[in-house]
This record gives structure tokens, sequence and C-alpha cells, in this order.
């Protein structure tokens, strides 16, 4: 079966529920054919995660959970998690990226009326992390959103506003079933470019990153730049480079056979041994013990 694709990067979509806006900054699919990194997202900002083909694992707070066809499930603020695929399946994902922002933070002009229903946010905040298989048919409107953005057809932003809106109920509903911990989050905000460019940052360049390559790419001062990412995920810029390059670094050590001074090379040292003692210091352990420990932790439950 071919997926539609979908990618929404450059449209301003707003989404009202129950007294807060969703700001969606991305709306995009794909495959993954290698592990995606452990990382969290800073406060405020969440994704949702709908897997319509495809197996493979999620952890997340330290725990694993298998994933298959049809299963959802939501990051927020601080939940570390990492994908790791089958490669013999390969994950597909549909993925949406939002900050939540108040709703007063929105000019008049651009509010719509809406019925406000309270508990749709309050679900949505007390539920940092959930994950369960999809009892809503989200396939069906991720192809009716694919269907609106292909035609582009008057109306389009209108009609695509719409089915993102239907589509985070539909994931809402899911948890009045649920039954985990109700974590209060607090509500923080950041132009939608800057969030990006830092989260981005910690994913995909966390290897060489440096606070002034950042700062520039911000248009900010280095002061400015550090408090932005110590108000956004609460350490400094060099410990949250540092989580962000342990993180790659073990899952490195336990889904390849790189050596360990490749690895060292890939997440950014110099020198085996700057790495190895970095790592020990980290993990209180050697890399190698580390590898031994959990390889044998990591398989994919027999389907």
């Amino acid at each position: 079966m071919k997926l539609p694709n979908i990618n929404i990067g450059n449209m301003d979509v707003k989404l009202h529920l129950g007294g807060i806006v969703l700001n969606v900054l991305y709306v995009k699919f794909g495959y993954f054919h290698s592990p995606m990194p452990e990382h969290s997202h800073s406060q405020g900002s969440y994704e949702l995660h709908y897997i319509p083909s495809g197996r493979g694992i999620l952890i997340a707070q330290g725990n694993r959970s298998s994933i298959t066809p049809g299963t959802l499930f939501m990051t927020g603020p601080d939940v570390v998690h990492e994908q790791i695929p089958d490669l013999e399946d390969p994950m597909a994902e549909y993925c949406i990226f939002f900050e939540i922002l108040p709703s007063y933070s929105i000019p008049p002009i651009n509010k719509r009326s809406f019925v406000e229903e309270p508990a749709l946010s309050e679900l949505l905040l007390s539920h940092p992390f959930w994950i369960g298989q999809d009892s809503g048919n989200m396939m069906e409107l991720f192809e009716m959103l694919a269907s609106e953005l292909s035609f582009q057809q008057v109306g389009v932003h209108h009609m695509a506003t719409n089915i993102l809106e239907m589509i985070m109920i539909r994931l809402i509903r899911h948890y009045i079933e649920d039954h985990s911990s109700m974590q209060p989050i607090p509500l923080k905000t950041l132009d939608d470019s800057r969030l990006l460019t830092i989260e981005n940052s910690f994913l995909y360049n966390y290897e060489s990153v440096t606070l002034k390559q950042l700062a520039d790419k911000l248009g900010l001062s280095t002061r400015q730049t550090e408090r932005m990412v110590h108000k956004q995920y609460g350490i400094p810029f060099k410990d949250k480079k540092m989580q962000a390059r342990m993180g790659a670094a073990s899952r490195l050590l336990i889904t390849t056979n790189i050596s360990i001074s490749a690895i060292a090379a890939q997440v950014g040292f110099t020198t085996s041994e700057q790495f190895s003692n970095t790592f020990k210091k980290y993990f209180g352990m050697t890399a190698t013990q580390y590898k031994h420990l959990n390889t044998m932790n990591l398989r994919f439950t027999p389907q």
C-alpha cells in the first residue's frame, strides 16, 4: 500500500483547543531506515506520532514499547525518547510537531469563533506521554489532509486546519481510558523558527554545534542563546549538548558494530581517549561495559 506524502512546513496553522492554541510547526511523513537518536523536546513542545505501517521499538523514559501498524503516541516536554526501526520492516510515520501558546497570545483578528471545551486542553496538558493503538481511524484523516494539500483548492488552509483539529481531538479521546499519572506542563513559548533551530541543532548537529554557531543561527547574542536554551530544557547549553552526544553514542554502541574510535569521531570527539573518559564519567562505566550490558537487552519482540 502506497501511503500519501504530507509535508507542511511553511503554512501558518494554529489550532484552538479549550483555551490554548497549538501552533503547528510542521507535519511530515517519512520512513525510518535508521534509529532516531534519544532526545527530548523543550517546554511547551509536543510531537504526535502515528505509525500506519512497519514495526520497531519506542524507548521512552526508560520503558520499551513495541511499535506495530496503528501505533499512536505523543511525546511532550522533557520526555526522553528514541525510535528504533525493524530494518526488515521499517516504520512509516506521520508526525505533527507543535508548541502550545496561551490563547491570549494570538491577535483577535486571527482568532476563530469556537465553543471552549476545557477538558480537551486539560487532557492534553496532563499527558506529556501517551502510547496506544489507534481506535479512531487516524489514517482516514491523514489521507484527507494529503488530498486537500495535493489539490490546493480554495479554502485549503481552512480545511487543513479543520482536519488537524480533528486529528488532535481523536488523539485526546484515546486519553480518557488512560490512567497514567497527571503531570502539569508549564506553558512557555518561543518563536517558531528559533524553536525548530534549537531542536534540530541538538538532534542532528549535536557533534559539532557550538554556542556561538547556534547564537548566529538564531540572530541572538551568546548570552541570550544560553538563557533561551536553559529556559527550554532546564539545563545549560554545554549540558544539553553533552546529553545529545552521549545519547547518540550509547545508541550507536548497542545497535551497530562500529568501533569505539569511529563512534568517538562520529559524535564529535577528537580522540578515543577523550571520548572514553567522558563516556565513563557520564554513564559510570566504560563504553565496552555499556555495550555488553545493553546489547543483550535490545531485542525485538517476536511477532
